[in-house]
């Protein structure tokens, strides 16, 4: 095996991933530190410029940062981190003044905070959603990224890919654990290489991928979330996957949202015969919460054997919908389905990872010189179910402790680093083994550990995985790596913490709903994994309910 080029203090930060989170830890670095910024695909198709809500920022005179922290804990359903959420909700006026600051052109009221217009979701107490009309995620996704391009000591990397993290492991040195760069596979090349790194940022987002349906897009395969779990960080609250109850069903558009803020302003949900269900659920109907919501499609869907239900907005105008919701009106009217004059086709799809990779209020794992930032990590802000638009706010506000951290610790110089090593591998044979075992990995897992659950369905789910992992290690030891080979490791990977987490949480509590525990108990934990490096050793869990 041959060595890279010796890494030294003036080797870059590695920021795996270039959504929001990433972004803000890229430009608050590059200042004084040169940053290298990794792709999967194109730099647009992350899952920051898909969000079609907004970003918290406590501003108003109404508002406070008792109120937001309620509303934080309430959602989250007794498994917040009071700590996170109060931390967060102190600096979200000055993360929206940072993104304002930065060219992110929110939507304008003169008469409000910072001459912003703010909007409720779900949860909220009161107007605090800063946003860019039914498109904010793109807004600030735009704005950012043309800083980044413009920054001369940012590099970007697109289309490529994380394989996994290099740490003292990989040096078999005998000295306390430290991560020192990663491998990385140029996509187009085709080529494995070895990047040291001052530190090591893992912002790849959630693992909606795991599922059949989801909102995320392509790039969400649980990357950083896998690759830290097998570096032996811990990984908490994995059961508590967010449901949206309303994806577009479409074979041309797999992933498109239909925000909740349509039933908010009034469109309503039906069987495709025509017939409302929802009183039947809860007596708040369409405004009750997303889970409820989702559990109630869900539980539609397999009582009458239909593929998807109907969201209808008609009554609302045509002109309404033009003015208030103009991607969905345009997106559905390209896929020939005009909103003003008839019903949406809708399904529940995976769409928020609560849980992630355990880091404190600096994005710092397990593992010195690893961090995780946004979607991919665990802070205890979500607990068991995460609040409207909170999402972005954690993005910007630990980005930017992460960066302060970094800068604070300095850059350590680091040893000569292994190659990767192809030595011992060949071109795959055959790419559709790949293709079935992600077919069958989704499926599995939308029809044993989706939004209703039951033991014997886990545990279902558990053995087939196993089985699924074992061909997918001895592909992954005899052939050589590429994106989708990678993807669907990691998401085997991501589909085990799950499941095991779910396995281990006896009661039914905000995103997690069991039929054989459909209690809630009084007094509940987070539900946190740490792995075995021996063979066949269960991963150790601790915290747990139940």
């Amino acid at each position: 095996m041959t060595r890279a080029d010796s890494a030294t203090s003036n080797a870059p930060v590695v920021i795996v991933g270039a959504g929001l989170a990433g972004l803000t830890v890229a430009l608050q670095l590059a200042d004084r530190h040169p940053v290298v910024v990794l792709a999967k695909r194109d730099l647009e198709e992350g899952a920051t410029a898909w969000a079609q809500g907004g970003i918290v920022g406590v501003l108003g005179d109404d508002d406070s940062i008792e109120s937001h922290v309620r509303d934080t804990q309430d959602a989250g359903a007794g498994l917040v981190d009071e700590n996170a959420a109060r931390f967060i909700a102190e600096h979200s006026a000055r993360a929206v003044e940072w993104l304002v600051a930065r060219g992110v052109p929110f939507s304008s009221d003169p008469d409000g905070p910072l001459g912003l217009h703010l909007t409720r979701e779900g949860g909220h107490a009161v107007r605090r959603i800063a946003h860019a009309a039914d498109a904010t995620g793109k807004a600030i996704h735009d704005a950012l990224l043309e800083q980044v391009r413009r920054h001369p000591n940012i590099r970007l990397r697109e289309r490529w890919m994380a394989v996994d993290l290099i740490t003292s492991r990989h040096l078999k040195r005998e000295e306390a654990p430290h991560c020192y760069g990663i491998y990385a596979l140029a996509i187009d090349e085709q080529r494995v290489e070895t990047l040291p790194a001052a530190a090591v940022v893992l912002a790849t987002g959630g693992a909606g991928k795991v599922y059949r349906y989801t909102t995320n897009p392509d790039t969400a395969t649980g990357d950083g979330i896998a690759m830290a779990w097998r570096a032996g960080c811990r990984v908490g609250n994995m059961e508590f996957i967010q449901f949206h109850p309303t994806c577009l069903y479409h074979p041309q558009e797999r992933s498109f949202l239909i925000t909740e803020a349509l039933r908010g302003e009034g469109a309503y949900l039906t069987l495709p015969n025509g017939t409302r269900f929802m009183a039947a659920h809860d007596e708040r109907m369409e405004l009750a919460p997303r889970d409820i919501v989702a559990r109630a499609i869900d539980f539609e869907m397999k009582k009458h054997g239909v593929d998807n239900v109907l969201l209808d907005a008609t009554h609302l105008g045509e002109l309404f919908l033009r003015d208030h919701f103009p991607t969905i009106h345009a997106r559905c009217l390209a896929l020939g389905i005009d909103i003003a004059r008839q019903p949406i086709p809708v399904v529940p799809a995976a769409h928020y990872t609560c849980g992630g990779v355990v880091t404190d209020l600096n994005g710092r794992t397990d593992l010195p010189g690893l961090y995780a930032v946004g979607e991919t990590s665990y802070t205890g802000l979500h607990g068991a179910n995460r609040l409207a638009s909170n999402s972005l706010l954690e993005c910007v506000v630990l980005g930017r402790t992460c960066a302060s951290d970094i800068l604070e610790r300095g850059a350590r110089a680091a040893p000569a680093l292994p190659a990767w090593d192809e030595s011992q591998v060949e071109n795959a044979d055959e790419q559709v083994v790949i293709a079935h075992n992600w077919d069958e990995l989704r499926l599995l897992m939308w029809n044993y550990v989706g939004i209703v659950r039951t033991t014997k369905r886990l545990e279902r789910a558990l053995h087939r995985i196993k089985l699924l992992r074992n061909e997918i290690d001895d592909y992954y030891a005899n052939f050589r790596v590429n994106r989708d080979l990678l993807e669907l490791r990691n998401l085997v990977d991501c589909a085990e913490l799950i499941v095991r987490s779910a396995l281990m949480r006896h009661e039914s509590r905000g995103l997690h709903y069991s039929r054989d525990f459909p209690q809630t108990l009084p007094v509940s934990f987070p539900t946190v994994l740490l792995r075995s490096h021996r063979k066949g050793k269960k991963p150790k869990a601790f915290g747990l309910s139940g």
